[in-house]
């Protein structure tokens, strides 16, 4: 008798070579001939007989394992994917801005009819080519066309003009931190919520700051004062007074950067000075906000400060750290929003 292959049957058949194996028996084959045509171990066949003579034929049936099966085809996939990774969820009659699994599966039974696990949903995400990731956000009002003319043509104009000008380019913003600002997280025993003692008064401090791209960083911290139009004017007379030339300095769209006073000021600085703005709404383009991600959230916020002194002692060493590391600095500038402005 020649030898059996050996190879392995495939389970969406295992059903019908059963069938078709035990009636080849049936209708007088012996045991080696059928497992010779049908490439089967004899204790297999064997077993199919047992199964057989116990339960019925009905045993002979393959019961699929439990668990997610393809069940969408590829242009349905296709659809899915454009779906996800092109539209806000609310574009789609959700309440939430985030896909989550559950919304995934929702989706998928509203407009193709097909039931997934949201384990199965996991999965399917991967198939297609997607994860889960923490996005970046942005303002609904933000100008989409405004970003794009600041990175394509304005930023490069103000560039270039700096270049023959002989300017130093700084990005400036304003932040606050109160006493009762906690980040991170500590360990702790399980199902225990740990007490870290800070402080329930809500005292603040107001930060200005300033960076280029070379390193270089210049603050001030003010308390019990907010930012107004004085109150920045001042600061720019102590930037200018640290930082010897021209300076070429980007800030946001605060009243205090556009107002009749600060316009004035600039004026009267014959050049020394010179003030630009960002889109409307777009953070994102001014690397000091990683300043402010890297001094409240990294540092101070994880100090859970006492008394205002030892947040403003924090705050200080936060931004020394800052001033003596420029490479630190320097990397702000790396995020995939600052490409436009070109360092290396």
């Amino acid at each position: 008798m020649p030898k059996k292959t050996g190879s392995r049957i495939p389970r969406r058949t295992l059903e019908e070579v059963r069938v078709l194996a035990l009636s080849a028996y049936d209708r007088g084959m012996t045991v080696d001939e059928v497992c010779f045509a049908f490439e089967v171990g004899r204790s297999t066949f064997f077993g199919w007989l047992k199964l057989r003579k116990e339960n019925g034929p009905e045993a002979l049936q393959v019961k699929m394992p439990p668990g997610p099966q393809q069940k969408l085809d590829e242009k349905q996939m296709g659809q899915l994917w454009r779906w996800i990774a092109g539209n806000d969820p609310r574009q789609l009659q959700f309440d939430f801005a985030l896909w989550t699994r559950e919304m995934v599966r929702q989706l998928i039974t509203r407009e193709f009819g097909v039931e997934y696990t949201p384990q199965a949903v996991g999965k399917l995400m991967h198939r297609i080519g997607l994860s889960p990731q923490r996005p970046l956000t942005r303002a609904w009002q933000q100008n989409s066309e405004a970003v794009r003319r600041w990175k394509a043509e304005e930023y490069p104009e103000i560039r270039k003009e700096a270049q023959v000008e002989g300017a130093s380019i700084y990005f400036a913003d304003e932040a606050s931190v109160r006493t009762d600002y906690h980040t991170g997280t500590t360990w702790a025993p399980v199902g225990q919520t740990p007490i870290v003692r800070g402080t329930g008064d809500r005292k603040s401090i107001n930060m200005m700051s300033a960076i280029n791209a070379q390193g270089k960083v210049h603050f001030w911290l003010l308390e019990n004062q907010n930012v107004n139009s004085a109150v920045f004017i001042e600061y720019c007379k102590k930037l200018m007074n640290d930082v010897p030339g021209k300076i070429y300095l980007i800030v946001d769209g605060h009243p205090s950067h556009k107002s009749k006073d600060t316009k004035k000021f600039v004026e009267s600085t014959d050049g020394r000075l010179k003030l630009f703005l960002l889109p409307p709404y777009s953070p994102e383009l001014n690397p000091d906000e990683w300043v402010w991600k890297n001094v409240k959230h990294d540092h101070v916020g994880r100090k859970a400060a006492r008394t205002l002194d030892e947040m403003r002692a924090g705050i200080k060493k936060a931004f020394i750290r800052l001033v003596e590391g420029p490479d630190l600095v320097r990397a702000f500038f790396r995020s995939p929003d600052l490409a436009y402005i070109g360092v290396r």
